[in-house]
């Protein structure tokens, strides 16, 4: 039987990978500022208004882009619980330290300057957004199912990737330039940061591939997104789905199926010790996909009788 590896010794054996791809990182991101993304002066002629109460009419964002902002947002929010769960499970010292530092910083700015230019323009209601905040962060998060470093930067590795898929399509959503532009930073570091886990993921397959494919298959089948549990996640995250932000088919074929490929999980020899697990994972993503065409489906027929509703209100006027 295979042995078990600790955490300690997973992340002594994997620290020479981790600080690889830290420097990798460093040499591939682009510093930027979030004022650069704030249209400051709508913030000024809403203030030359006398302060006045938020009225929907000043929001250029439909309903769907307004539930995408508000989702993308608190998630980003709701940073410290993220930053004490990979401290916790990685550590402090070394390139994983370095990491975890660098990591939450360049977190930390997608929420400052979503906020920012929520504000600013009037975006959505910005006492609701406050509220919706305090009890996000207040209630926390925590990634479902064990605890521990594989498990952790293996949710991490299809979080990130969904998060880049959901914040790249809530800037298209939004039909706004400025809005589409700041997204498209705030898409290009998550991408940068899920292939920093993504690596640790496939150095640890290397080390420890049995261990590793549990907790892949753990994570994916009791995978939720990290806005789960905040203010109105149900019905936002319906209008999402329903409106292509993110949806079942894209969680299967742009986060988790592209993954996998990368990891080469199935041409991989688990041996005995492994095997089991392989035809759980493998059972579970033909359900996956399954319930992906289901989706599908009823997202088509409701879409068509909302254009029927549409346009029997039109021929009625």
């Amino acid at each position: 039987m295979t042995r078990v590896m600790t955490q300690l010794e997973l992340l002594r054996e994997l620290e020479p990978v981790a600080e690889a791809n830290v420097n990798r990182h460093l040499s591939m991101t682009r510093d930027w500022h979030p004022h650069d993304y704030v249209p400051w002066d709508e913030g000024r002629n809403f203030a030359a208004m006398g302060g006045v109460d938020w009225d929907p009419e000043q929001s250029r964002l439909g309903e769907v882009a307004k539930a995408a902002m508000i989702t993308n947002l608190l998630t980003e929010d709701n940073l410290p619980s993220y930053h004490r769960e990979i401290a916790e499970n990685f550590s402090r010292d070394g390139a994983w330290g370095t990491w975890v530092g660098r990591w939450t910083a360049e977190e930390n700015r997608h929420g400052i300057v979503m906020r920012d230019y929520l504000v600013v323009t009037r975006g959505v209601d910005p006492v609701a957004l406050e509220n919706a905040r305090m009890e996000h962060m207040t209630n926390g998060f925590s990634s479902p199912g064990d605890t521990g470093m594989l498990h952790s930067v293996a949710y991490v590795t299809f979080q990130e990737l969904a998060t880049r898929v959901s914040h790249r399509n809530t800037g298209k959503a939004c039909d706004e330039p400025i809005a589409d532009k700041m997204l498209q930073r705030i898409a290009a570091d998550e991408n940068l940061h899920m292939i920093f886990y993504r690596n640790i993921c496939e150095a640890a397959l290397d080390v420890a591939p049995v261990q590793t494919l549990q907790a892949i298959t753990q994570v994916l089948k009791n995978f939720q997104m990290p806005g789960a549990g905040m203010p109105n996640f149900r019905r936002n995250g319906v209008l999402m789905a329903k409106h292509g932000i993110y949806d079942l088919r894209q969680h299967l074929d742009d986060v988790v199926q592209p993954v996998l490929r990368k990891w080469n999980i199935f041409e991989r020899d688990f041996g005995a010790d492994g095997a089991e697990t392989l035809d759980e994972l493998g059972t579970f993503l033909e359900d996956l996909e399954r319930q992906a065409v289901k989706f599908e489906e009823m997202r088509d027929r409701s879409l068509a009788r909302e254009a029927a509703r549409r346009e029997r209100a039109e021929a009625a006027v």
